[in-house]
């Protein structure tokens, strides 16, 4: 005698009633919906107030004749814009930017890696690597001020740095370093390298500390030697910092004003001459107010293709 599967039976789901939310979803208030927006409503006016105004300002000041100055500034179009883009001064300061820049960069890059592998090594004890730390991060401690003024001073005639080369013997006489138009140029370049490696220095440092010692294990295993080890493991695996850092030196780097003023004011001859510098000139020196603010627009667009390709390298990271 078999007995016939029976199977349960189950009561129908019953309907929430009109008016009340489904089971597991609470209603939420559509006033606090708002609430996140009130926390980032300080941050946003402050932005908007700081940032997007101005912005919107100088863009408006660069399609009118000389504004500020005059009553009623006419609208010219794109006229500043060709003005500045036909200058002689602002393609002498287009120039001189991009070979700041550019090796302010890879020097920044080579000393700070530099420093960093040195600090990293296992050849050294943790008080030598103390000291070694505090003296390179000093040029990061002063203020673009002091720096100016700290390197106005080695570099003159009768200062330290023709001082010790004609103790050497390397020149005759003191150099005008900071007065002369052949080395100007290289003379603030070289006190802008002095005071941003430290940064990169800290940056890789930190990328040199998290690396697994496991990769480095597995390269000598395999016979790989010093060399092998740093272009196969220590290199790759800082790339991303590398290129950030890199990324981020440029737009600062190109937004470099106080020192160069302070050190030369973009003298002697325009040799020193940078989109900033130029920038101010033309504002407050020659009162071009809506030439000043064409260039002004064209730095914004030139930064904002450098921070296009920042925030693309961030993205890649993710």
């Amino acid at each position: 005698m078999t007995s016939a599967h029976v199977e349960p039976v189950t009561a129908p789901p019953v309907a929430p009633p009109a008016g009340r939310p489904a089971p597991g979803r609470a209603r939420v208030n559509p006033a606090r919906r708002l609430i996140p927006y009130a926390y980032l409503s300080p941050t946003i006016v402050l932005m908007v107030v700081l940032m997007v105004v101005p912005i919107v300002m100088v863009v408006g000041y660069s399609f009118r004749d000389n504004v500020i100055v005059q009553e009623n500034p006419v609208f010219v179009g794109f006229a500043n814009y060709t003005k500045v883009l036909t200058d002689p001064d602002f393609l002498v300061a287009l120039k001189n930017t991009a070979v700041f820049i550019s090796v302010s960069t890879v020097a920044h890059l080579v000393l700070g890696l530099g420093f960093a592998l040195l600090l990293n090594t296992q050849l050294l004890s943790g008080v030598t690597k103390a000291v070694f730390r505090i003296v390179y991060i000093l040029p990061w401690l002063f203020t673009i001020a002091v720096i100016a003024v700290i390197w106005r001073l080695l570099l003159d005639p009768a200062g330290v740095v023709n001082y010790v080369l004609q103790t050497l013997g390397l020149v005759q006489e003191g150099v005008n370093w900071l007065g002369d138009p052949s080395t100007a140029l290289w003379a603030v370049t070289f006190a802008n390298v002095w005071s941003g490696y430290p940064f990169f220095m800290i940056s890789l440092l930190a990328a040199l500390q998290g690396i697994s010692a496991d990769l480095y294990e597995a390269a000598a295993v395999d016979g790989a030697g010093p060399l092998r080890r740093f272009l196969n493991v220590t290199l790759p695996q800082l790339r991303p910092v590398i290129i950030s850092m890199a990324v981020l030196d440029l737009i600062w780097t190109s937004q470099q004003f106080a020192l160069i003023w302070m050190m030369t004011g973009g003298g002697p001859l325009n040799t020193t001459e940078m989109l900033s510098t130029y920038t101010y000139k033309q504002a407050f020196s020659e009162y071009e107010f809506a030439t000043a603010s064409a260039a002004a627009v064209i730095v914004l667009l030139l930064t904002m293709v450098l921070a296009f390709f920042y925030v693309r390298q961030q993205q890649r990271e993710r």
